[in-house]
């Protein structure tokens, strides 16, 4: 093998010495009667005089050898159980082998009777044992000697990019890390569960699409060869969804990953997870409830409380959540009454004013967002639902009765971001449309805020869809608001990172 280190070539002789001795250093077959955890529980509930034999396997995370023994501990999935090793069982040419070929990492086999040692762990007497996997390169969680005999690892992998890069060695040697993606898990399944238990019906929706929409993002595009045809990566499920209303499903949801070809940031990342739910027959109120219950349902169900604690903070996700409407939020925040400002041109003097950023560029709904963004969003901790945007920055939520530019939609926020979008939705088909020629006329022909045309989706609606409420909501936020992680690269497995010969600052980072 070319390009190997002095200590994998070391390893790699390890291995051929293992078969040149007629063991098979992979295997095609694992034999286990308990994982880690079991072998001891059941220990535990024998009678004392019972004898308990177990065959485990897992990965070596140390060896600690004391003469004519060797103490080492095997993890797998479940945790860690200490092995005891003797020459008098396994003779001296196995131990030989045990001290000369298997290393910190490599995945064993091992089968013996349990017992509790004198210092009361519960412990492996080990009988025999064989290398399943070879280790070859070793574990970047730490360097490895050889003191006073004994293989020893210290330093943490902690450099964030090689982590991230080296996701597969992050998780075998950072438990915390596996938890968080248990966590993960986690989330989902109570997700599902709670919309499940209301009537709702998990659905699939096309990831190429011929038109984007649902979400003001810049799509990644691709080409399909055989129908010589452009197609987008979704950026949301919404459209889709809601066509689903049309043909008669009152209730409808989907987890999956959506694609938005945008800067990175703390919490954002090009490819990411999302949950959708459309439910006919409620409005933008009636999604405030669910939401509340939906969120605190998944605390108490992967957490235990509906009390977490992130960045230092300890939030209460319990219902209700505190509502204010975003015009009285920012007044509150900044001193900008926004419904004082009825064009671009009043609103961007005000925030030039008081030392705002205000591009020259954005329409009124664009700079209420970056004034969202900027000053507000990153006050609210506590759970807060902020409600009734301008429509510019909404074409496809529901105008509210009494003012045709301010829609019927909310943001939920929690620990100083945005988790949540929702809105009543436009069901009149003809508005719609307006809508989307209105869009056309706003924004140049570039601008990631433009909403395309969908005539199909018009199509379906003229049909008829019913009044209802949609939401949308990134998994990943969650996450990290339940692991309490800052970043929502610790949070996916396989972040997307910069190639390494793209120079710093170059895509990476542009929304920090």
């Amino acid at each position: 093998m070319v390009g190997l280190s002095e200590l994998e070539k070391v390893r790699l002789e390890k291995s051929e010495r293992l078969r040149k001795a007629g063991q098979e250093p992979y295997p095609h077959q694992a034999r286990r009667t308990h994982t880690t955890q079991e072998a001891i529980q059941a220990y535990e509930s024998a009678e004392e005089t019972a004898t308990i034999e177990a065959t485990v396997v897992g990965r070596l995370r140390s060896i600690r050898k004391m003469g004519k023994v060797t103490f080492a501990h095997v993890e797998d999935g479940a945790g860690k159980l200490q092995l005891f090793l003797r020459e008098n069982e396994l003779g001296s040419e196995r131990m030989d082998q045990f001290a000369d070929d298997f290393d910190l990492g490599d995945f064993i086999e091992a089968q013996g009777t349990m017992f509790r040692t004198r210092t009361g762990e519960i412990t492996l007497h080990v009988v025999t044992f064989r290398m399943l996997a070879k280790s070859l390169t070793p574990l970047p969680a730490a360097k490895e000697e050889i003191v006073d005999g004994e293989s020893v690892m210290h330093s943490e992998f902690s450099d964030p990019e090689a982590r991230y890069r080296q996701r597969y060695a992050d998780l075998a040697v950072n438990p915390e890390v596996r938890e968080t993606f248990r966590t993960r898990a986690a989330i989902i399944r109570a997700l599902r569960e709670f919309l499940d238990q209301r009537g709702f019906l998990e659905v699939e929706t096309p990831i190429l699409q011929p038109i984007y929409g649902g979400a003001a993002a810049k799509p990644f595009t691709t080409h399909h060869n055989q129908l010589h045809q452009d197609l987008f990566l979704r950026i949301s499920f919404e459209l889709y969804l809601k066509r689903l209303l049309v043909g008669g499903f009152e209730g409808v949801y989907e987890i999956g990953r959506d694609f938005r070809n945008e800067g990175v940031s703390f919490k954002h990342n090009p490819e990411f997870t999302q949950l959708e739910f459309y439910q006919a027959y409620t409005d933008y109120e009636g999604v405030m409830t669910l939401t509340e219950e939906m969120v605190a349902f998944a605390a108490e169900q992967v957490l235990g409380t509906t009390t977490v604690s992130y960045r230092g903070e300890e939030i209460d996700l319990s219902p209700p959540w505190k509502r204010i409407e975003l015009a009285q939020a920012l007044k509150d925040a900044v001193g900008i009454d926004i419904r004082n400002h009825a064009d671009a041109g009043s609103l961007r003097k005000a925030m030039a004013a008081t030392g705002q950023e205000a591009s020259a560029q954005a329409s009124r709904g664009k700079l209420i967002d970056i004034l969202l963004g900027n000053t507000l969003e990153p006050t609210l901790i506590q759970p807060t639902i902020l409600y009734d945007y301008p429509r510019e920055i909404s074409p496809l939520a529901k105008s509210k009765p009494d003012d045709p530019n301010t829609v019927e939609r909310f943001e939920g926020f929690i620990g100083g971001m945005e988790l949540c979008n929702a809105f009543t939705e436009l069901n009149d088909p003809l508005e719609q449309e307006a809508r989307f020629q209105e869009m056309g006329r706003e924004f140049d022909v570039d601008d990631e805020e433009l909403h395309p045309m969908d005539e199909d989706y018009l199509r379906a609606m003229r049909y008829g869809m019913p009044p209802s409420g949609g939401f949308g909501m990134g998994v990943d936020r969650l996450t990290m608001l339940f692991a309490d992680k800052t970043s929502i690269r610790e949070v996916i497995l396989f972040p997307h990172l910069r190639s390494k010969d793209v120079e710093a600052g170059d895509g990476e980072g542009a929304n920090e």
